[in-house]
């Protein structure tokens, strides 16, 4: 297939990569060009250029500005993408932009992805799917090259909704993890074994597994970016007030990331949020 694949940050230039491996015609395209041209992949001066004659256009871009500018206006993908060409975010949003690029192509999928880095880099994302059938039909071949597990959730916007629900989940445990390695340095107890103890049972989680060893000796500088997961928290707890839910942890929990924010933890990964915690 010839391929448009637009943001090529940590997360866009593996799944790039993956693209042009699985022998698709990747063009690229970034906003700072020196990103897109480290890719080695061919180089578009505009989204519109490199989406022009596509078969499929993906985006992993920042955040809903980023998206519109990419896919709407004169220079933005929209523009010129052939009716039959299936658009493919990757980027968390707003299930509202969703919609929104959905309204204006039948052929679109919002996709947001989990997995970070480590999954994008290794092809092993999990990917949650809102879509026509038709759109996800169309989509799936592509998303393939770089996923492990690719769901229909349901209509346009549902894939946005999924990745919300995702982040909710992790917030909270990630709280209970920091607060659980806390306790088990204030007991004076040994850490390796308090994790061989406990990660086989009821307590194991993904986050426990891959983060439990770097939050007890103070490892933050990898991963998915507190920065980013108060961007994706917003988003559960804006929707929250548009479905009548509550999410009082999550609430709290975003507040505790604000916190590590303002310790310089921007950019850390977001297991940090043990440090807001006394050892």
């Amino acid at each position: 297939m010839k391929i448009a694949f637009i943001g090529t940050g940590v997360m866009g230039a593996p799944m790039a990569a993956h693209l042009a491996r699985a022998g698709h015609h990747v063009t690229v395209y970034n906003r700072t060009r020196a990103k897109a041209e480290a890719t080695g992949l061919a180089v578009a001066d505009t989204p519109a250029e490199a989406a022009r004659d596509a078969d499929a256009v993906v985006t992993c871009v920042g955040n809903d500005a980023d998206l519109a500018g990419v896919t709407l206006g004169d220079a933005g993908a929209f523009a010129v993408m052939r009716d039959d060409a299936v658009f493919i975010d990757h980027t968390t949003v707003s299930a509202d932009i969703a919609r929104q690029l959905a309204a204006a192509r039948s052929l679109c999928v919002d996709a947001p992805v989990s997995g970070g880095q480590a999954g994008a880099e290794k092809g092993q994302l999990s990917i949650m799917c809102g879509a026509s059938e038709a759109a996800f039909v169309r989509a799936r071949p592509v998303m393939e090259a770089y996923a492990a597990r690719i769901v229909h959730v349901g209509a346009a916007g549902a894939g946005q909704q999924t990745k919300m629900v995702n982040q909710i989940c992790i917030a909270g445990v990630l709280q209970g993890l920091s607060e659980a390695v806390r306790f088990a340095q204030a007991s004076a107890l040994d850490l390796n074994k308090v994790f061989e103890a406990i990660s086989g049972g009821a307590a194991q989680s993904w986050q426990m597994v891959n983060r439990w060893p770097t939050m007890t000796t103070d490892e933050f500088n990898f991963g998915f970016a507190i920065d980013w997961m108060r961007k994706d928290l917003g988003l559960a707890l804006d929707e929250a007030k548009r479905n009548g839910s509550t999410l009082p942890v999550t609430a709290l929990v975003d507040q505790f990331y604000a916190e590590v924010q303002k310790m310089g933890g921007g950019r850390q990964d977001t297991s940090a949020l043990v440090r807001r915690l006394p050892r």
